[in-house]
């Protein structure tokens, strides 16, 4: 029913129908490619912390579980001989590896294989079968073997002193034995002969400043109770292509002081084009134990604290040395280098950079890797490859993805009344590998193989070389991506849409009017956001329309008709048929009504500054807004600020059903998924009318996003959520989130579907959006932002050697009005043979496939199921790899190819993850939020999200912003420094202990540290270097993520300083999960006996 207006608002007369507006026609393609090759000038036309607990304010404190006497706690678990461990006790015990030890007395050199075909990275650090190896070295600086490994290289024997090194058949580390020792060092807890239990650290005290890393691996070693031997090396020259200069990109290289220990590094030059990563062993004699502190100011290396630093280790022990093993600081560093020029996509199967450097792509041929990636570049012939490797063959699908500033945007071409080219059987699009035949008549698919005939108006000549005349004149014919004007016959109802609206619905009950959230909206709607509505790129305004609504516990509508002196309000309180009052005057243009516009805005704050009201509903607002579109005809975005659960009897009803303790457990899912069924139904409606909800909630408490942001989830909208919401402490984020939101690419009413050559098929599709078969992907908007895996079937096999391709065509309604294709076109090619297979890895996308794939899981599985079936995913790459690749090396050895050498830390990462196996100190409404964002996320926010950055604020230069990354470990940082986090959802910045106090003082303005609080504090806006420097950096980091991160203070010892050390990844986590280190073990364990 109607209801009388509440404010007194004016009336006025009725609204002029809305215009339709014409679709623009544009000719054939212009002739701007001439060049016999495509011209350099080718053109067209947060959320609060996941980890901080819910109710935290900078007044109260939360005591991280630590000894208080600063003590390395160690545990001890006896496992018996024939014990195995398995992945469900791993990662949260330590592990154990047991059995009798074996030597063999005598001096020998291990031979590495050269395999051809297949550069690769080994990290093994254990021996199966008794092995003794020569200890020897040479020269004053680290040298590299072609296949990087944890165990003894190929010696120098020529006038050393020499060591034994005696290898066991089991996972403990090897003994030393040298003349100048009467007994061999000792083993692991070495009281039982059977090498049973779980070695120990000595429990050391720190005295000082000096503290323990709370993250050592849980396994480690017995104290070593006499120095190691003294060996003295040679020098030898080094390799041609290492100078003499330090380079942090590296492992550290030793100084000559320390040659003359265990610490020494050994090996020889790698032949041209083998793999340059460290040899490695794990010997006591090898640089991957420290057992010892390196001498104060040696081996130092970006980010790494000087001896007197947080976490230095002052007791004996033994245990590898993370920089030793693959980490990703030196793998972006090294690929970053090798980027020399554009990369260019003319050949099929070519490898592209990894996702997070910085590159230039040149379209010749398949489309730009921002848009489409596939977890391999070679596909295997058969399905039998697949299955024994394990590797997915899967495509990142980001049809929107942003373009750096010197790329080109597809271009945009029209056929007239002809429409897109396509072929007559499969329907793919006219792409560059269409062959013409009969002198142009008609054109073999190479999906289908099928013989098309060319329409007459489409007709050109060909050339010697069999192309069209227009080769390079059309971007269709020449390039991987492109844009066609669709015709009627590709619209609703074979009706031109209508440019997309934006419809803003505010929450102005009793919580929202208090917090100021409701004046704070209308006053950047009026004074910011209505200036940066979207347009198209040569636009001069913006065509969007905008619509207003209110709700509590009724809904408020309001009539902004320009021909109005005044807004009127009109409200629906029967919410069980919800209907739109208003058919004319509640779109309307931000240019022709802001006089309106404006005077709602201001009115809206006043009108409901004295609510009581506490009770709100959601679904029949949302229900409205897609009403609104239907009758507009139209589609657009819902913009829902909303603040309290929705508790008020209507449809969409819902109470308190959160249970923390269940979070983590296997009836986790029954939190996590939604209570019913209303707003996924909502969702799809969404989709169904070409529209989005972009949902804003602002809680204090529990407000069950599990099931609200299904509505989000499935029309391809999106979740914000801002706890406890200030304007002091959100407003910016607010409205930088906004800002961002309106200004991104994005596409509006869309399908897309992918099609594949003969013999592979999709079959499985993962991302936030709605299907109604099993080949469309139905989106009410999607973004530059958002991103899908389509997983690929064999068919049947394959022909070797051959190419295959595919093709994503999107469908959809640009922020004009226009409906537009746009085709991305990617070649591939295909081999029987896994050492091809491997090199043409990508792991990004590979990641970015298994994470969508873990969430997805989670509504049918438990934490632990989807944990195991993780690793065991992993091993069984690692292990098809060693057997068909890697045959000749030793079976102690852990063997990792280049292209996947990462893969152990990215999966240490996603098995301890906020958003995949969460804690109680995750709530479960952040816990839903992680999981959204990680199904839509891109390749790019994964590894973010994998892998944060770490950035050291203290020696900040202006020429070097950003600065070289640091490594995500507790031990590269600094008491004396200060660092910066990020993960692409929250930024935490780091404070050491003894940071100098004119460093606080040019950063916040403060005169000592003790005043700084978590969340409130704010880096001030000086004149100064350091103010200058570091707000350039959060600056940059900020503009790179897809939403504003939101940053903490963290100072060194807090109390919430351990909730910070979970994004410190390859430490062990703080409410569970192993070490980087601890991993290695436990997959090259999970790999051996795969091969047994």
């Amino acid at each position: 029913m109607l209801a009388g207006s509440r404010p007194s608002f004016n009336s006025g007369p009725p609204s002029q129908s809305m215009q339709q507006q014409p679709q623009a026609l544009h000719p054939i393609y212009p002739n701007q490619f001439q060049s016999p090759t495509l011209p350099p000038n080718f053109s067209a036309n947060q959320q609060q912390s996941p980890i901080l607990p819910p109710n935290f304010s900078s007044s109260q404190h939360y005591q991280a579980s630590m000894s208080s006497n600063h003590q390395i706690q160690s545990h001890t678990q006896h496992h018996t001989n024939n014990q195995q461990l398995s992945s469900s006790q791993f990662p949260s015990q330590s592990l154990n590896y047991t059995g009798p030890q074996q030597s063999l007395q005598g001096q020998f050199s291990t031979q590495q294989p050269n395999l051809t075909g297949m550069p690769q990275s080994s990290v093994g650090p254990f021996s199966l079968e008794p092995t003794t190896h020569s200890l020897t070295s040479t020269g004053n600086q680290q040298l590299y073997q072609s296949q990087a490994s944890i165990m003894p290289t190929e010696m120098n024997q020529t006038s050393m002193q020499q060591g034994t090194i005696t290898f066991n058949k089991f996972c403990a580390p090897p003994t030393f034995s040298n003349a100048q020792f009467p007994q061999p060092l000792p083993f692991p807890n070495q009281s039982s002969p059977d090498m049973s239990g779980v070695p120990q650290y000595q429990q050391t005290q720190y005295p000082g400043s000096q503290r323990p890393n709370n993250n050592a691996p849980s396994s480690s070693f017995a104290p070593i109770s006499q120095s190691p031997p003294a060996i003295s090396y040679p020098q030898q020259p080094l390799p041609p292509h290492y100078s003499n200069q330090p380079n942090f990109s590296t492992a550290p290289t030793k100084s000559g002081s320390q040659l003359n220990g265990p610490n020494a590094y050994s090996g020889h030059p790698p032949p041209s084009g083998s793999n340059t990563y460290p040899a490695q062993s794990l010997s006591s004699g090898s640089s991957i134990y420290s057992g010892q502190q390196p001498p104060s100011g040696l081996n130092t290396y970006p980010g790494q604290p000087p001896s007197s630093g947080p976490t230095q280790q002052t007791y004996q022990s033994q245990r590898i040395d993370p920089d030793m093993v693959p980490n990703v600081v030196q793998v972006l560093e090294q690929s970053q280098e090798k980027i020399q020029e554009p990369f260019i996509t003319n050949a099929p199967g070519s490898i592209p950079p990894l996702a997070a450097t910085d590159f230039v792509c040149q379209d010749q041929g398949s489309c730009n890797p921002r848009y489409i990636r596939s977890t391999t570049y070679t596909i295997p012939y058969a399905t039998d490859m697949i299955k024994q490797s394990q590797i997915p063959i899967a495509l990142a699908i980001s049809p929107l993805a942003n373009l750096r500033s010197d790329e080109f945007e597809p271009p945009v071409t029209n056929f007239g009344e002809i429409g897109p080219i396509r072929c007559h059987r499969c329907k793919a699009y006219m792409c560059s590998f269409m062959q013409f035949i009969d002198g142009g008549k008609r054109f073999i698919c190479c999906f289908c193989e099928a013989a098309t005939d060319v329409p007459p108006e489409y007709f050109n000549h060909l050339d010697h070389s069999g192309r069209r005349m227009d080769w390079y004149q059309r971007p269709e014919l020449c390039l991987g991506s492109y844009e066609v004007l669709a015709t009627k016959q590709y619209c609703k109802d074979e009706k031109w849409p209508e440019p997309p609206a934006f419809i803003f619905m505010i929450d102005v009950s009793y919580n929202s009017v208090r917090s100021g959230l409701v004046e704070y909206i209308c006053h950047i709607l009026k004074n910011e956001l209505l200036n940066y509505l979207p347009k198209d790129k040569d636009a001069e305004t913006s065509n969007v329309r905008v619509g207003f609504v209110t709700f509590d516990k009724q809904i408020h509508f309001y009539n902004i008709k320009n021909t109005l002196g005044q807004p009127q309000m009109m409200i629906v309180s029967d919410l069980e048929d919800i209907f739109v009052p208003l058919l004319d005057g509640f779109l309307g243009s931000p240019l022709e009504s802001r006089a309106v516009i404006n005077s709602l805005l201001d009115q809206i704050p006043q009108s409901f500054a004295n609510t009581q009201e506490t009770e709100t509903i959601l679904a029949p607002v949302i229900q409205s807004g897609i009403q609104a579109f239907r009758e507009a005809n139209c589609s657009g975005k819902i913009y829902v600020f909303s603040t309290t659960l929705p508790i008020a009897v209507a449809p969409g009803k819902l109470s308190n059903r959160d249970d923390k303790k269940l979070l983590g457990t296997d009836k986790e899912k029954t939190l996590l998924a939604p209570a019913n069924n209303i707003f996924t139904k909502l969702g799809e409606e969404c989709a169904q009318q070409g529209c989005a909800v972009d949902l804003f909630v602002f809680p204090n408490n529990y407000i069950d996003l599990a099931t609200i942001s299904e509505v989000c989830r499935v029309s391809g909208g999106q979740t914000y959520k801002f706890n406890y919401f200030s304007i002091e402490n959100d407003g910016e984020r607010l409205l930088d989130d906004l800002k961002r939101n309106f200004q991104r690419a994005t596409a509006f009413d869309a399908l897309m579907r992918v099609r594949t050559s003969t013999g592979i098929r999709p079959i499985d599709f993962l991302g936030n959006f709605y299907m109604t078969n099993t080949t469309e992907m139905i989106f009410g908007t999607i973004d530059s932002d958002k991103s899908v895996c389509v997983e690929l079937k064999h068919d049947d096999k394959l022909p070797v050697e051959s190419n295959t391709y595919v093709q994503a065509a999107l469908l959809y309604t640009s922020i004009s009005g226009q409906r537009r294709l746009r085709i991305l076109t990617l070649a591939l090619t295909v081999t029987s043979s896994y050492t091809s297979l491997y090199p043409a890895c990508d792991l990004d996308t590979i990641m970015n496939y298994i994470t969508k794939v873990a969430v997805r899981s989670i509504s049918v599985s438990t934490p632990k199921s989807i944990r195991d079936s993780i690793i065991t995913q992993s091993a069984n790459m690692l292990a098809c790899y060693r057997k068909n690749c890697a045959q000749s090396t030793t079976a102690g050895q852990l063997i990792l190819p280049e292209t996947l050498k990462l893969l152990p830390v990215y999966v240490t990462s996603l098995i301890k993850c906020d958003g995949l196996t969460g804690t109680q100190t995750v709530t479960t409404d952040d816990r839903t939020l992680q999981m959204h964002r990680l199904m839509s996320m891109n390749i790019k926010g994964t590894f973010a999200y994998l892998y944060p950055r770490v950035f050291a604020l203290h020696n900040l230069e202006e020429d070097k912003i950003p600065p070289p990354m640091i490594r995500c470990s507790y031990d590269r940082f600094s008491e004396t420094g200060a660092y910066v986090i990020e993960n692409g959802l929250v930024m935490y910045i780091w404070l050491g202990s003894q940071l100098s106090p004119t460093f606080v003082q040019s950063l916040f303005g403060i005169q000592t540290s003790s005043h700084i609080q978590a969340e409130k504090c704010r880096i001030v806006d000086l004149d100064n270097p350091i103010s200058r420097n570091v707000r350039a950096l959060l600056n940059l980091m900020r503009n790179e993520r897809n939403s504003y991160m939101k940053s903490f203070v963290i100072q060194q010892r807090d109390s919430i300083e351990p909730f910070f050390k979970n994004y410190l990844i390859e430490d062990k986590g703080f409410t569970g999960g192993a070490s980087y280190v601890d991993f290695l073990y436990h997959l090259h364990r999970e790999i051996r006996n795969i091969l047994q």
